[in-house]
């Protein structure tokens, strides 16, 4: 049974990818998946952890990131082909998740995340922190790992603590807010940095990890969590937040 939902969840992001210009509905999935609307909503944010809609976006902003460093469409088109009407929206959206504006993302590429400023920093200095420690695993076992805690279950956007990893091994995050975090991390192979994951199949060059929710609360000192990362599938939202300069850049904690 839970082999026929995956399958049913899988037919439904190919259609996503196949579909990016069209203005696809939780109706026209649910159809797709022969499900009703409601159970499909339902059986979509358990296979996958996100919403319908949260994960048609991120498909069509993955496929936009594609676009703009392998041909010379003006942001206009690429965003109308991702199924945009509006291209202020399009930049806007992209810029919040993938931590750059869609026009400085064609010229650079990759960004480092970015770190607090120091105005968050001192907001945050009079509540309790909480330290999250642990090991990764990793197939790729001489790549560099981002891990980082976001909100959701999703590389996207700015994560609330980041570290850097030259290799699989022991993290510590430091100063982690009260919240419900998932603790995200990837690693990617030599040339696979901007590679989209095709529907039909895993990729071994990416690998991909979750861990969570966390939950930090008052009088938690120190949080643990091991992570083995594991190829990424079809099922996995895709990653947005720009991370070329992971293989670039010594290990850090922030």
């Amino acid at each position: 049974m839970e082999n026929a939902i995956e399958q049913a969840v899988l037919r439904v992001v190919k259609s996503m990818h196949e579909n990016l210009g069209e203005q696809l509905t939780i109706n026209d999935m649910a159809r797709t998946a022969m499900f009703s609307k409601f159970h499909f909503s339902r059986v979509f944010q358990r296979v996958t952890g996100l919403s319908p809609g949260r994960f048609l976006s991120a498909v069509r902003l993955q496929e936009a990131k594609r676009l703009l460093t392998t041909t010379s469409l003006t942001v206009t088109d690429i965003s109308h082909m991702v199924g945009y009407s509006s291209v202020g929206t399009f930049s806007t959206r992209f810029t919040a998740s993938v931590g750059l504006s869609p026009t400085k993302y064609r010229q650079l590429k990759s960004i480092t995340p970015q770190i607090s400023t120091e105005t968050e920093r001192a907001s945050e200095r009079d509540r309790p922190m909480t330290t999250i420690r642990g090991d990764i695993s990793s197939p790729l076992k001489d790549q560099p790992i981002f891990a980082g805690l976001f909100p959701d279950r999703i590389l996207e956007g700015k994560p609330i603590r980041y570290t850097i990893l030259r290799r699989p091994g022991p993290f510590v995050l430091e100063d982690v807010p009260q919240g419900e975090w998932h603790l995200m991390a990837q690693s990617v192979a030599p040339g696979r940095e901007d590679a989209v994951l095709h529907p039909a199949g895993s990729d071994e060059g990416l690998c991909i990890g979750r861990h969570g929710p966390i939950s930090v609360r008052p009088g938690t000192d120190t949080k643990l969590a091991h992570l083995q990362l594991r190829p990424m599938r079809p099922l996995d939202p895709p990653v947005l937040l720009a991370l070329r300069d992971l293989l670039d850049v010594p290990q850090l904690t922030h």
